[in-house]
């Protein structure tokens, strides 16, 4: 029994055509791509309950050094996916260089990553919605806008908005980047909008205690708001859509990256400039700092900017989500029926339908704060794999073609290894239980099912 084959990386980049997604990505859809999944929920929530209690206007130090780390990552996840131009993400990486047994784990837990940071956008999003109507006296009946722990039945909106993105992914790419696109220019406006108008009302006073909780708060800060960064790793899965994956991946990782970090800097040393760090511990920081200013009517249009960055990220994952089951079903690890394209949009639209059904019943029945802490463990350690992924394969594969190669890696690398396992020591719970038992299932179907099934076996039992 061979748990560790390995996909050969030449057969990987050459993928039969009858199974190629459509190439109508450019690098400015890239870019538009990695904004829309990195600015949302972090800055329009997270924001204030951070500089509560943990940094105060020092925030601004946490974020850039979040940024920071985050980009010792991103420079990883370019030197593999720029040398793999394949989607499938971290999973594909693993299947090349560590073998299939470790690719299928790696795959298997994003999948469960996939779907809570998915849920958790799609409660949040209810949340906004929800105050949005009741803002303009719509009153929505309590037992359908809250899922069951909280004393509802269900939580509707979440649904409706996963229902909604899971067909518009299904009617093509280029048409959900498209709608993408409008929406992170929708976002990126809000904070223009909350920059400009709270600017008036700064006072450096505000800023008198920069450190009330010191160094160590900025470090817990950084590791509490560092999911305010994730989502980029999700453009590797595009890169079988890009005109020119060696390039567009580059340009929207890194750059998506550094206007994510400019944005958040600015936006938390602004909040708490306008209002003293001790009145942001709230869930809409912006919306609410800018009422406590008199600006009702900014107050609003932050409150649709956060509408816009929740549902561009939503996007995203759903995205992400589906292809990664396509891949996985084309490697013949899962049931074909993950693998069956629609003939006109050529999308993989089964993928979309089941992902966005379990998405939305999840979404619609378990609270959000379950889901945070088990999206941020499953996205540290997908990026602690792609860190070791790069140093094995410069170690074992020195002599492939790099198109980028990550500058001074036996440093770069080692560091994302370390800053990931600290945040991860942060986040230490029950979500750390829960990977173990998804693990365990993994495991079982691995055995079970796509042992005998996957490519690579019937590749070898067939000569």
């Amino acid at each position: 029994m061979n748990l560790f084959r390995i996909k050969n990386i030449h057969a990987v980049q050459e993928v039969n055509s009858a199974h190629t997604l459509k190439k109508s990505l450019g690098e400015l859809d890239i870019l538009l791509m990695g904004i829309g999944a990195v600015v949302g929920t972090g800055v329009f929530v997270m924001t204030g309950v951070t500089a509560a209690q943990y940094t105060g206007p020092a925030i601004m130090l946490s974020f850039l050094f979040a940024g920071i780390s985050s980009i010792f990552v991103a420079l990883a996840y370019i030197e593999i996916a720029a040398m793999v131009p394949t989607s499938g993400s971290v999973y594909n990486y693993a299947y090349i260089s560590l073998g299939e047994i470790i690719a299928w784990i790696v795959g298997w837990n994003i999948l469960l990553e996939y779907t809570v940071s998915a849920t958790t956008i799609a409660a949040g999003w209810s949340g906004y919605i929800v105050g949005i109507l009741e803002a303009v006296n719509i009153h929505l009946p309590h037992a359908l806008i809250t899922v069951p722990a909280h004393g509802g039945i269900i939580n509707i909106p979440a649904i409706i908005i996963c229902f909604f993105v899971s067909m518009l992914l299904i009617l093509g790419t280029r048409e959900s980047a498209k709608l993408n696109g409008v929406l992170v220019m929708v976002k990126l406006g809000a904070i223009f909008i909350f920059l400009v108008l709270s600017a008036p009302h700064f006072e450096l006073r505000n800023w008198d205690n920069f450190l009330p909780f010191g160094m160590q708060g900025v470090l817990t800060g950084a590791a509490t708001i560092f999911f305010a960064f994730t989502g980029f790793d999700l453009l590797s899965t595009a890169t079988e859509e890009c005109k020119n994956p060696k390039r567009d991946i580059v340009i929207g990782l890194i750059g998506s990256l550094l206007v994510c970090t400019l944005v958040y800097v600015l936006v938390g040393g602004m909040l708490t400039g306008i209002v003293p760090y001790d009145e942001l511990n709230n869930a809409e920081p912006l919306a609410s700092a800018m009422r406590k200013n008199g600006s009702n009517i900014g107050s609003a249009l932050v409150a649709t900017g956060a509408l816009a960055g929740m549902t561009t990220v939503l996007i995203v994952q759903l995205y992400a989500q589906s292809r990664l089951l396509f891949f996985m079903s084309r490697d013949g690890m899962l049931p074909s029926i993950f693998s069956k394209f629609h003939h006109k949009y050529k999308t993989p639209y089964l993928s979309n339908i089941i992902i966005g059904l379990i998405v939305s019943l999840i979404a619609g029945l378990t609270p959000i704060e379950i889901m945070g802490n088990l999206a941020s463990t499953g996205t540290l350690i997908q990026y602690i794999t792609v860190s070791i992924i790069v140093l094995y394969m410069r170690n074992k594969r020195p002599n492939i073609e790099r198109p980028f190669k990550c500058p001074y890696v036996y440093i770069i690398a080692p560091l994302a290894i370390i800053l990931c396992v600290f945040l991860i020591y942060h986040l230490l719970s029950y979500a750390t239980l829960v990977f173990i038992f998804w693990g365990i299932l993994g495991l079982v179907i691995y055995f079970i099912y796509s042992y005998q099934n996957s490519q690579l076996y019937r590749a070898k039992n067939n000569t």
